[in-house]
């Protein structure tokens, strides 16, 4: 009975730290980003000469944005965003990688031209044949020791309590 108990705590415990582990971040080409930083383009999809934000989080020092398809932006310690206007000359229907420097680490993500003018009443987007781009969201945050700590503290606490009560039920039945 005891070796079933154990098991209990050690799956609630492994369960916990499964749940709380960093996510990678899955590219449509089959290669990963894994980053310790989050990072985002929105837009995904926008007309020649329309603004992007650029996103990023979890990192601790600046952040260089890189693209062909828009200059360089450099999203300083402490931001989280910045903006980019679309080349003119971007070709409706090309998809554009979008780089994002963090220190020694990359992340990549794409943008994709639509066709026609921003705010122009002909804009419309070109049609994708491909499935849904997800996970880049809020699931790439960063390592905050703060809360990789109070995670830790939980699991500790859950499994310590477990432990106590199972122990105390064998003593309240003889075993």
């Amino acid at each position: 009975m005891r070796a079933i108990r154990v098991f209990s705590a050690a799956l609630l415990g492994m369960t916990a730290l499964t749940l709380t582990a960093p996510a990678a971040v899955a590219r449509e080409d089959g290669e990963r980003d894994i980053t310790s930083f989050g990072f985002d383009v929105a837009p995904t999809t926008i007309a020649a000469g329309g603004r992007v934000t650029l996103s990023v989080n979890g990192c601790r020092s600046d952040t260089k944005v890189t693209s062909g398809v828009f200059d360089t932006v450099t999203i300083h310690k402490g931001q989280g965003t910045g903006t980019a206007t679309v080349d003119w000359e971007a070709k409706p229907g090309a998809v554009y990688e979008v780089k994002f420097q963090c220190g020694n680490e990359s992340g990549h993500t794409e943008l994709t031209i639509a066709g026609g003018r921003p705010n122009s009443p002909t804009h419309t987007p070109v049609p994708l044949h491909r499935g849904v781009k997800a996970g880049v969201g809020g699931s790439a945050g960063g390592f905050d020791l703060g809360e990789i700590g109070l995670g830790a503290a939980l699991i500790a606490g859950s499994v310590g309590a477990a432990y106590h009560w199972s122990r105390r039920r064998a003593g309240e039945h003889g075993g």
